[in-house]
């Protein structure tokens, strides 16, 4: 489970909370944040720390001075950087968290660290698909057909072609382990099972399943040649 508090005290609302959302993409080096006030962030992922921490994220319902602040749960991805040269900012720091919606922290119960005002966030899947990513290494070839279509969702156009050749070479791998030499299409389908489903709801990953097919057939012609 993604918020797994153990004993963390949360008030129910009957009036769902939903703040706008950044929208992500992943390159294989790079992250890509679309803020909701339409400014882009870009971050080199290359040489970044991550931290998960459980955290709280203050909120307010109703803009203006005399509203009341709520602290609200969130899971926090925080990426920080020392920098060597000299005319660098001395620490560069990015935020991601997810959506403050499960509920207001209870006052006194718990002490957590605080997410900043200028957190990205994003939504529940692109924050886990993420935070899976970086604390994993950022290899590709860790991952299984699942991991890569969560992936393929939150990925650049560049890059959900590479995760598409990737998820293509594993289901190979599982088609030929299980009924070599390979017989047909509906086995190849049936191992790139997560990615069709994941390209049902997402642009991104329906183009890393083209991609897979493609690199599939040509791998395949390639072997029954041979």
């Amino acid at each position: 489970m993604l918020f797994g508090m153990g004993r963390t005290a949360l008030y129910r609302e009957p009036v769902p909370f939903r703040p706008a959302r950044a929208d992500v993409q992943l390159d294989s080096d790079v992250l890509l944040l679309a803020m909701p006030d339409g400014k882009p962030r870009r971050h080199a992922l290359d040489g970044y720390a991550a931290t998960l921490l459980d955290g709280f994220y203050v909120a307010r319902r109703v803009p203006g001075i005399h509203a009341r602040p709520e602290r609200r749960f969130v899971r926090m991805l925080v990426l920080e950087r020392e920098h060597d040269r000299p005319y660098d900012r001395p620490h560069d720091r990015q935020v991601l968290i997810t959506p403050p919606e499960l509920g207001a922290l209870a006052p006194n119960v718990v002490r957590l660290p605080e997410a900043p005002d200028d957190a990205a966030i994003v939504d529940a899947h692109a924050w886990e698909a993420l935070a899976d990513w970086i604390t994993g290494g950022g290899r590709l070839a860790a991952c299984a057909i699942g991991d890569l279509a969560r992936l393929a969702a939150i990925a650049t156009p560049r890059f959900a072609i590479v995760i598409g050749q990737v998820a293509a070479q594993r289901a190979l791998e599982l088609v030929w382990t299980e009924r070599a030499p390979l017989r047909g299409f509906d086995d190849l389908e049936a191992a790139l099972r997560p990615l069709v489903l994941a390209g049902r709801q997402s642009a991104r990953a329906a183009q890393a399943l083209e991609a897979a097919r493609a690199y599939a057939s040509g791998t395949g012609q390639r072997r029954r040649r041979a």
